[in-house]
C-alpha cells in the first residue's frame, strides 16, 4: 500500500484523496503568508506538501481495505475485560470462583482458560458435559456441598479435563463414584455422599494421586473392587471411616501412610492384608467390632514404620501381639483388657503414650514391672478401670500417671519412688483416705508440678507433698481443717482447690497462707460475708 499527494494505491488500484487534501494544497498556493523571501516558491510549497503528508489521515478505506497496522481513531489499546459469570468473581485470569450463590444451574460462559473452578455451597443437580468439556485445563474443580446425583452426573463427564489434579465432590447425594477420573488427578475428595460402590478407574492408573477420602458413605467390601487402587502407587493418604466395611480391604496400595478406617464393622484383618504397608506411619481402627480372634501375631509385625495405632472401642480381651518397634502411641481404651501382658509389649519398645482407659484392669491388671521395658514410657492412661493400687515398678521416665476412677486406697511409702520425673499424678476419684497414705508417699515426686486427689476420702491435706507443685487439688474430700505444715515451702504453688470440703472458718489456722506466695486460683472456703482477714480474698 503506498500513499501520496492524498492518493491511496493498494493491490494496483487507487482510490481519489480526501477531500481535504484538495483544499489544503489549494489553501498553501493561494495564501501569501506562507511566501518567505529567501525561498523560492516552489521550495516553500514542497515544504509544507510533506509536512501535510506526514500528518493528514487517509481518505476513508472500503469495507476489507483496513490498515491493521495502526489503531483507528476513537479505539483503545487496552485489553477488553475478561468475561466473568454473573455474580461470581474472577480474581485472575485462570480462577472462577462461584461460592455460595444458590445457583442451581452450571455457568454457561466460563472462560476456557479456566484453571481453578469453586462451584462449592450451591444447588448443582447435575454436570452437564457439554460444559465441562470446554474446560480442557481445568486443574481444580470444586463442587463441595451442592445436590450432584450419580444420575446428574454423566459417565464421561471428565473425561475431556486431561489436567485435572484436585477434584472435590464432598457432601453431595452420589450413590456410586464416578466410573472414570482423569489420570492427572492428586486429590480425590468424595466424603459425606451416599456411595455404595467405586469402580477400577475411578482411582486406579492415578500414579499421581496422593490422598482419597471416602468417609461418611455406605461403602461394604462388596463395592470396593479388588484393584480399586491399581497402578496407584502414590497414595498415601486414604480415609474410609464411617462405612460399612466389615474386613481391612485387601490389596491396599504399599504407599499408604495414613489409613482411616474407624467407625466401620470391621471384625477382622485378614491375614496378610498389611504385609505390604511398610510406609504405613498410621493406622486408624477405633469404633469397630474387633475380637482377639480377629488379629494375629502377624498383623502389625510388618508394619515396621507405624507410629500410631488406634485400636479403642473395641472388643478386645488382652493387647495384640507383634507390635512394632516404632510404635510412639498405642490407644486400647475401652475394649475388655483385664490383664496385660508383657511379652505381648516386648516388641513396642519405643512406645511413649499407653492409653488403657475404661478397660476392665482389676487389682492384677498390671503386674509390678509388666510396663518397665518400655523405657520412653511418657504418659500412662489407665482411669475407668478396677485397679487397687498404684502399678509399681513403672518405667523410670514416666512424666504422666492418669489412675483417676479406679479403686486405689492407699499410697505406700515407695509405691512412686520408681518414677522421680513424673510431673502429672491424677488419683482423682479413687478410694484414698488419710490414714493409709503414707506421709512421705509423694516426698519421690520433685518433678511433680500437678497433683490431683479431688474425690477421695482424705481428712487432711496430705504431708510431705513437692516443693515444686503448681496444682493441687482437693475438692470434694472431706477436709475439716486446714494448718500450715502441709502446705509450707510449697512457695509455687499457683492452684489450690478445696471446694466442697468440710472446712469451717474457725479450723484454719494461723499462717496457714502465709509461704503461698504465687497462689492465683482458689477453691472457695466459706461465704463471703462471714470471711476473717486471715483468709485470701479469692477464698472468699
Amino acid at each position: 500500500m503506498v500513499r501520496w499527494g492524498g492518493v491511496r494505491c493498494e493491490g494496483g488500484a487507487c482510490l481519489p484523496p480526501h477531500p481535504l487534501w484538495n483544499a489544503l494544497v489549494a489553501m498553501v498556493t493561494r495564501c501569501p503568508t506562507w511566501q518567505h523571501p529567501d525561498l523560492s516558491l516552489h521550495s516553500q510549497r514542497l515544504s509544507l506538501l510533506l509536512l501535510l503528508l506526514l500528518l493528514l489521515p487517509g481518505p476513508p478505506t472500503t469495507p476489507g481495505m483496513e490498515d491493521t497496522a495502526f489503531p483507528h481513531l476513537g479505539e483503545s489499546s487496552q485489553p477488553l475485560p475478561r468475561a466473568c459469570p454473573l455474580r461470581c468473581s474472577c480474581p485472575r485470569a485462570d480462577t472462577v470462583d462461584c461460592d455460595g450463590l444458590d445457583l442451581r444451574v452450571f455457568p454457561h460462559n466460563i472462560t476456557r482458560e479456566v484453571q481453578h473452578l469453586s462451584l462449592q455451597n450451591n444447588q448443582l443437580q447435575e454436570l452437564p458435559y457439554n460444559e465441562l468439556s470446554r474446560l480442557s485445563g481445568l486443574q481444580t474443580l470444586n463442587l463441595h456441598n451442592n445436590l450432584i446425583s450419580s444420575e446428574g452426573l454423566p459417565d464421561e463427564a471428565f473425561e475431556s479435563l486431561t489436567q485435572l489434579q484436585h477434584i472435590y465432590l464432598a457432601h453431595n447425594k452420589l450413590s456410586v463414584a464416578p466410573q472414570f477420573l482423569p489420570r492427572s488427578l492428586r486429590v480425590a475428595d468424595l466424603a459425606a455422599n451416599q456411595v455404595t460402590e467405586i469402580f477400577p478407574l475411578t482411582f486406579g492408573e492415578k500414579p499421581a494421586l496422593r490422598s482419597v477420602y471416602l468417609h461418611n458413605n455406605q461403602l461394604s467390601n462388596a463395592g470396593l473392587p479388588p484393584d480399586a487402587f491399581h497402578c496407584s502407587e502414590a497414595l498415601t493418604t486414604l480415609s474410609l471411616s464411617n462405612n460399612q466395611l466389615s474386613y481391612l480391604p485387601p490389596s491396599l496400595p504399599p504407599s499408604l501412610e495414613q489409613l482411616h478406617l474407624q467407625n466401620n464393622l470391621i471384625s477382622k484383618v485378614p491375614r496378610g492384608a498389611l504385609s505390604r504397608q511398610i510406609h504405613l506411619r498410621e493406622l486408624y481402627l477405633q469404633h469397630n467390632q474387633l475380637t482377639d480372634s480377629g488379629l494375629d501375631a502377624t498383623t502389625f509385625s510388618k508394619l515396621h514404620r507405624l507410629e500410631y495405632l488406634d485400636l479403642s472401642h473395641n472388643q478386645l480381651a488382652t493387647v495384640p501381639a507383634g507390635l512394632p518397634r516404632t510404635l510412639a502411641v498405642l490407644h486400647l481404651g475401652r475394649n475388655r483388657i483385664q490383664q496385660v501382658e508383657a511379652a505381648r509389649l516386648r516388641g513396642a519398645r519405643g512406645l511413649r503414650y499407653l492409653l488403657l482407659q475404661n478397660n476392665q484392669l482389676g487389682a492384677a491388671g498390671l503386674p509390678a514391672g509388666v510396663l518397665r521395658p518400655l523405657r520412653g514410657l511418657h504418659t500412662l492412661h489407665v482411669y475407668g478401670n478396677r485397679l487397687e493400687r498404684v502399678p509399681l515398678a513403672l518405667p523410670r521416665r514416666l512424666r504422666s500417671l492418669v489412675l483417676p476412677h479406679n479403686r486405689v486406697a492407699a499410697l505406700g511409702a515407695g509405691d512412686l519412688a520408681a518414677t522421680p520425673r513424673l510431673a502429672e499424678l491424677n488419683l482423682a476419684y479413687n478410694n484414698l483416705v488419710s490414714a493409709r497414705v503414707h506421709h512421705q508417699a509423694f516426698r519421690p515426686l520433685r518433678a511433680l508440678l500437678n497433683l490431683d486427689l479431688a474425690g477421695n476420702q482424705l481428712t487432711r491435706v496430705p504431708t510431705g507433698l513437692p516443693t515444686g507443685l503448681h496444682t493441687l487439688q482437693l475438692q470434694r474430700n472431706q477436709l475439716r481443717a486446714l494448718d500450715p505444715e502441709p502446705l509450707a515451702g510449697l512457695d509455687q504453688l499457683r492452684e489450690l482447690s478445696l471446694a466442697y470440703n468440710q472446712i469451717r472458718v474457725g479450723d484454719i489456722e494461723p499462717g496457714t497462707w502465709h509461704e503461698l506466695k504465687a497462689l492465683q486460683v482458689r477453691g472457695r472456703l466459706v461465704s463471703h460475708t462471714d470471711c476473717p482477714q486471715a483468709v485470701p480474698m479469692a477464698l472468699r
